[in-house]
């Protein structure tokens, strides 16, 4: 798997999410879930953007230094809007919409294998409590610490380069969010599930590309789990059964 084969799987995902009316109501739910999220925490933190710029700076009373008041307070509600976006997309993932991409994912099994997806051994609230818990280390502390690589980037002379390579990590680990449905449902450890993932890196890369374009990120991400479960399904198909050994007489 390469660079071009995840890309092509991510549009795979959404083609197939577009066209099958159940797919299409559960891709656009998680989109208004996020965007629910997302104009409660900004609304709620551009309220407080006048209390938090005086903790950081008082307005000045000379004319000849407003202008740079202005355009720190600027700076500062661009930076809180871009927390905010995060900070949602991250609860939404707790709280929500793992369960909906879990549902897409085991919905895309159907259509694919025309029979239900396997389930494990396992009580219903073992494997909710389980999907729950692998968000942390999946998401969460990624994006968090892809996040710290960009601001420390501005403070640098290579800025954009750590920001470029701060994105291409985040890209990374947001495919792996949804790549990791399937191994994360069977139960299977987290050591095996990362090493999965560092030997396809690249392929991860290319599938979490889209997630860097504006706007239609927001699309690509609502249909992720679609693709994913098809990578999954034909990784599968692909895999040679282990070899057993022959008993001796």
């Amino acid at each position: 798997m390469n660079l071009f084969s995840g890309i092509m799987y991510n549009v795979r995902g959404l083609w197939l999410g577009i066209r099958t009316p159940r797919l299409l109501v559960l891709g656009f739910l998680r989109f208004a879930v996020v965007a629910v999220f997302t104009a409660a925490l900004s609304g709620l933190i551009l309220a407080k953007h006048g209390d938090i710029l005086s903790m950081l700076w008082h307005r000045p009373e000379s004319p000849w230094i407003v202008w740079a008041w202005h355009m720190v307070s600027w700076l500062l509600s661009l930076l809180l809007v871009g927390i905010s976006v995060v900070a949602a997309y991250l609860l939404a993932q707790l709280l929500f919409a793992v369960f909906i991409m879990d549902l897409m994912s085991r919905i895309t099994e159907r259509i694919v294998t025309g029979q239900a997806a396997a389930v494990p051994q396992a009580p219903i609230i073992t494997q909710i409590a389980f999907l729950i818990r692998q968000e942390v280390p999946r998401n969460i502390v990624p994006v968090v610490l892809t996040l710290l690589i960009i601001v420390l980037g501005w403070f640098t002379p290579l800025g954009p380069v750590i920001t470029a390579a701060g994105s291409m990590v985040a890209a990374i680990f947001l495919a792996w969010d949804n790549t990791d449905l399937i191994p994360a449902r069977k139960l299977q450890p987290f050591g095996t599930r990362f090493k999965s993932l560092k030997k396809t890196l690249l392929f991860h890369l290319g599938f979490g590309l889209p997630f860097l374009i504006p706007v239609l990120n927001l699309l690509f991400l609502s249909f992720a789990p679609v693709g994913a479960t098809l990578y999954h399904l034909e990784q599968a198909k692909n895999t040679p059964p282990p070899s057993v050994p022959a008993e001796t007489g």
